[in-house]
């Protein structure tokens, strides 16, 4: 009997140590339609991408909401492995390791309908005011730019509606998310904005992998692997397809 029960012991180590993804990885992310939205079908695009690299890597996983905010605190503290909607941004590296980018968002600007304003550069934003989602990362310059006059609210249909209200200047979002959410607004608050031109910039997103994890390296670098082979088998284009991009 002992040395079966060795053999036995000696085979699920094996098994072990061969499928990373014997613990559920908890994945995080506020909601942000179309990217992540646990009413949306697989969880919205980005959510969908996610999952099914860490499926094909070897991971099972369990997907919550949370608000953007106490989405990044889990995640710095380890109730959550893996954030999985993040900008990048350099004070993010201290809670957690970020993959290289499997999406990429273009951010806009939006101003009141029918007031002048015209936008080249960052400093011509200086005089107004801005309403900005608390805690999101937008561009390392724009974030970083101590003379804009940023007013932080909770989400992006706070953000919408003081500026339809004229309680701020300009409000800033990806455009996907700006033009999804608008479409739920009220009448007046969508005809009351409009989105600028030309973009802010572009933003690259990333999963965050919580350095709490003590596998977060390995976790990042199989799922770069999963996403490199997604896209060469074609099943990327077709979760892009099927999410209306």
């Amino acid at each position: 009997m002992r040395p079966l029960l060795c053999v036995l012991g000696l085979l699920a180590m094996l098994v072990a140590t061969a499928a990373p993804g014997h613990d559920k990885l908890r994945l995080v992310a506020d909601n942000w339609p179309p990217f992540t939205d646990a009413n949306m079908p697989g969880g919205g695009l980005a959510t969908s991408i996610v999952t099914t690299a860490l499926a094909r890597a070897g991971y099972s996983s369990s997907y919550e909401e949370a608000p953007w905010a106490r989405a990044l605190l889990g995640v710095g503290e380890g109730r959550y492995d893996i954030l999985i909607n993040a900008w990048y941004n350099d004070s993010r590296t201290n809670i957690g390791q970020f993959s290289n980018a499997y999406l990429t968002n273009r951010i806009r600007l939006l101003q009141r309908t029918g007031e002048a304003f015209h936008y080249k550069g960052q400093s011509d934003l200086y005089p107004y005011t801005i309403a900005v989602v608390r805690d999101y990362a937008y561009s390392p310059e724009f974030d970083a730019d101590t003379r804009l006059h940023k007013v932080p609210v909770r989400n992006f249909s706070s953000a919408v509606r003081m500026l339809a209200a004229g309680r701020v200047n300009l409000a800033v979002e990806d455009e996907y998310v700006a033009r999804y959410n608008l479409q739920r607004e009220p009448q007046e608050v969508r005809d009351g904005v409009m989105l600028v031109e030309p973009p802010l910039g572009e933003n690259t997103l990333h999963i965050l992998v919580s350095l709490k994890h003590p596998e977060h390296k390995r976790i990042v670098e199989r799922f770069e692997q999963a996403i490199a082979a997604m896209k060469a088998d074609g099943s990327y284009d077709r979760l892009m397809r099927q999410h209306g991009f």
